[in-house]
């Protein structure tokens, strides 16, 4: 199992394989995954994925307005608790275990999911924390505006 802080040095290590600036990811996006991460309990959860490795999108519905729908993907504490999410047991649909920092940095570009819901409390699935997508765009959007604020070194 990997640490966070280990978590964050490799995305900082492999920032330009992601079409991002090692500054960035080290000023501006792993500080905001850092935050997030230390709310959810785990250093890795398990996601599930079909074959071509794309994670499973679950329609979810408001039960008092039903016509408010979301698109989320869970991430659970323990690959028992995704088996027993997953229901019938599709072979076609794997729980990999991830690095809880990677999950958030795969979901900002994620622009047909709105969610990720982590299910923290191993053996209930009824509830977790909620993180949207838009949500996490903001914060290191806000990041970025105040790397850009940073004036030059004037020696």
């Amino acid at each position: 199992m990997m640490e966070l802080e280990q978590q964050l040095k490799i995305l900082i290590d492999d920032a330009s394989n992601y079409g991002v600036s090692p500054l960035v990811m080290q000023r501006a996006i792993t500080p905001v995954l850092a935050l997030l991460a230390q709310q959810l309990d785990h250093v890795e959860y398990y996601v599930l994925q079909n074959l071509e490795e794309d994670w499973i999108l679950t329609t979810i519905r408001n039960q008092a307005q039903p016509e408010r729908e979301k698109k989320v993907i869970y991430a659970f504490a323990t690959l028992q608790d995704a088996a027993t999410f997953q229901g019938s047991a599709d072979p076609n649909i794997l729980a990999v275990s991830l690095p809880v920092t990677h999950i958030l940095f795969k979901l900002f570009p994620l622009q047909q999911v709105d969610s990720i819901i982590f299910l923290k409390t191993p053996g209930n699935l009824q509830s977790g924390t909620e993180i949207e997508r838009a949500k996490l765009q903001l914060l290191i959007q806000q990041q970025i505006q105040q790397l850009n604020k940073i004036p030059p070194n004037i020696a």
